[in-house]
């Protein structure tokens, strides 16, 4: 009911300027409305959504006027008291030059999309004066970009007609291998900076330093400058290493050099001439071709001051998109490989992250941002992720938005470092009804939803899938060391293709989870979710992963299928409860448990674990520390039997004989059709007697889906 009457308040404004233009008059007690439109003037009063008829006065030409303006207005100060105001934008795409900035000042302000109309705010610069040429036999068409040549912009995306371009590329589908790999290094920790590739795959091409090669070790990426070619030897050798040592049949592709422009909707940029190809797709025409590429790495900043407890709060983007954004390694770049375990620090020259490609910024950036809403935006065309709410955020919701063709992941709340101070600290947001799609196109380990060192978060009614790693990771901490990613609650969420995208392409990483945490969470619940096709390439697709010292969650009423590794893992943790979930048709194996320890891991109860391929127990259960009770286990390959049941190198007999399972059974749970995966229970379900609850997801997933 309160967004409906601010929805209908902002109408009423709307009408009350275009029927009344003597009331934009702006005294101290008239409504704070601005416009801002494409065929606007910056030298004009902001007042009026259109142009008036003899052309001399109507809306502001760019947002920062409109900042500027509202900035200027009487009771607009900063502390007490403040004037709010408002500025709609008519549709249209908004080049920006900088970043669009907020500050404390700010507060109380709505920008808002000016009724259906749907304005792009863009980091990018739109590239025109094609023409066609052929070069070295490709018809391609091609444009000068002067700034290219001067050295003063370069860029690794584009889009045209509105669609992601491919930067030219080896193989055009799938991966190459690494045949062998000539340095040992130190540890697994320490990458290298060449390996010896398969014959055929690399060639000594005249433009191959103009490139790079994208490698995929563990759960990372390395984005590696190429240095030299050497086809008889067949070394390729980098001016960066990889991220984490390299091993023989690793996944890579080349990218960037000219003589891989091999196909319709790739594109070269030449660093030398300033020279831009690109080789249309079927159907595109010279004259109609509407192509984009970045300048900035981010649309919106907004700067608050936490350590001076100087906020930004409530702000409103109501119906923006943020689009057309990139972030590339600069001078000086160092990985934040911080994991706690890894020491000495790594060289500035690694060319990737630790983990979850979490030193990639937001393309909407904030800290200090307290009591703000992100209402049906859209995040989209981005080379990085997508929005961020580091240090200071608090109480903010983003409701109802979509994210899709990201070049690494969707949100990040909070930071990777603990703050002591509680003003510093992020926590209390709210993500519902998002959809967050195709993510990592850039940056393959980047996640769909990150949390760090931030409590009190409600994931809930979103839709993620399709990227190569991670769906929603929650926590930074690893080990039991101090952590502040308590109470998250995660419920009522779809997440699927994770690992393995839904076009079939993938996995190209291992250790990763539907939903994956980190260090001591009491009070985190994960329940009410849909888990489904997660996918690891050596090892680690899995559903609920719980890794090195996730303790105090409880996962509950989830439903999980199709998984590469397991529906649940338990690296190391304690006092986690697992109950009440399905697990099904994992392919290895369905449940996993890595390290003893001399505390109870898990108690994992009154579960159902349905599978026809793989064994039912995998990594090491050895020390009996972990209560498992009241569970239905179900092997339905044809020819099981209760007596073939295998628990790791137990029979049914010595697992009960351990203490385990006492009051659980082997028995089929009488699914309504688990071939499609439906998991509704049959009302003669032994599962009932075993106290199970039926899992009811109808509500799980966005309400609706905005900006589609």
């Amino acid at each position: 009911m309160n967004r409906l009457r601010s929805i209908l308040f902002s109408a009423s404004l709307v009408s009350l300027f275009a029927l009344c233009p003597a009331a934009s008059a702006l005294g101290a007690g008239a409504p704070a409305v601005f416009f801002v439109a494409t065929n606007g003037n910056d030298g004009w009063s902001g007042t009026l959504p259109a142009p008036n008829v003899a052309k001399t006065d109507g809306p502001f030409a760019t947002l920062s006027r409109a900042i500027a303006a509202e900035r200027r207005l009487p009771g607009r100060r900063e502390g007490g008291a403040r004037r709010p105001a408002t500025i709609f934008v008519r549709g249209g795409t908004y080049f920006l030059k900088q970043p669009l900035i907020l500050k404390p000042r700010d507060s109380d302000l709505v920008m808002a999309a000016y009724e259906r109309e749907k304005p792009v705010l863009s980091g990018g610069r739109s590239i025109a004066g094609w023409k066609e040429v052929t070069v070295k036999g490709k018809k391609l068409w091609m444009v000068g970009i002067p700034d290219v040549r001067k050295g003063k912009w370069y860029f690794r995306e584009l889009w045209v007609n509105g669609k992601r371009a491919i930067r030219a590329r080896s193989p055009n589908k799938g991966y190459f291998s690494i045949a062998s790999v000539p340095d040992k290094a130190a540890s697994w920790t320490q990458g290298q900076s060449r390996f010896r590739f398969r014959p055929g795959n690399l060639k000594a091409w005249p433009g191959a330093t103009n490139g790079e090669v994208v490698v995929m070790s563990l759960w990372v990426e390395s984005h590696l400058p190429i240095v030299s070619i050497d086809e008889k030897d067949r070394i390729v050798r980098f001016g960066k290493r990889a991220v984490f040592g390299l091993s023989p049949g690793d996944l890579y592709y080349v990218e960037g050099v000219f003589e891989c422009l091999d196909a319709p909707g790739e594109w070269y940029l030449d660093r030398a001439s300033g020279k831009l190809y690109y080789w249309p797709r079927p159907g595109e025409k010279l004259g109609q071709v509407q192509a984009v590429a970045p300048a900035l790495t981010q649309v919106v900043r907004l700067e608050g001051e936490p350590g001076a407890t100087r906020f930004i709060e409530h702000v409103t983007f109501r119906g923006l998109a943020f689009a057309n954004t990139e972030w590339y390694f600069p001078e000086g770049f160092s990985s934040g490989k911080n994991k706690p375990h890894i020491w000495p620090p790594p060289k500035p020259e690694v060319g990737g992250f630790g983990q979850a490609a979490i030193g990639v910024p937001g393309a909407v950036w904030g800290q200090g941002v307290q009591d703000s809403v992100f209402y049906n935006c859209a995040f989209s065309h981005l080379g990085n992720y997508a929005l961020e709410l580091a240090g200071g955020c608090q109480r903010n919701r983003i409701e109802g938005c979509h994210f899709f063709d990201l070049g690494a992941g969707g949100i990040k709340l909070g930071e990777t470092s603990i703050r002591h101070d509680a003003a510093e600290q992020s926590g209390s947001n709210e993500v519902t009804d998002c959809t967050i799609e195709d993510g990592g196109k850039m940056f393959h380990s980047a996640i769909g939803i990150w949390i760090g060192q931030s409590p009190n978060n409600r994931l809930t009614h979103n839709l993620i899938h399709d990227f190569y790693y991670t769906g929603i990771s929650i926590g930074w901490t690893w080990g039991y060391g101090p952590a502040l990613a308590t109470n998250n609650l995660v419920e009522f969420n779809v997440v699927h293709h994770i690992g393995v995208r839904s076009n079939g392409d993938g996995p190209i990483l291992s250790d990763m989870g539907g939903i994956y945490t980190l260090g001591r969470q009491p009070g985190t619940v994960i329940r009410n979710n849909l888990w489904h096709d997660i996918a690891g390439l050596r090892y680690g697709g899995w559903g609920i992963y719980f890794d090195e010292g996730s303790s105090g969650i409880v996962a509950e009423n989830n439903i999980v299928y199709r998984t590469t590794h397991g529906g649940f893992h338990q690296h190391y943790g304690e006092t986690n409860l697992v109950c009440n979930n399905i697990f099904a048709f994992a392919r290895d194996h369905q449940l996993q448990r890595t390290r003893p320890e001399a505390h109870v891991s898990f108690s994992f109860e009154t579960n159902i674990v349905y599978f026809d391929s793989g064994v039912l127990l995998g990594g090491d259960w050895s020390n009996d520390h972990y209560n498992m009770d009241w569970n239905l286990y179900f092997d339905a390959r044809p020819g099981a039997t209760d007596k073939a049941l295998k628990l790791g190198p137990c029979t049914w007999k010595q697992w009960r004989a351990r203490g385990h399972d006492l009051h659980s059974i082997i028995a089929d749970p009488l699914f309504a059709n688990p071939e499609r995966y439906d998991f509704r229970l049959r009302a003669d379900s032994p599962a009932f007697k075993l106290g199970f609850h039926p899992i009811d997801l109808r509500r799980a997933g966005p309400h609706a889906i905005a900006w589609k």
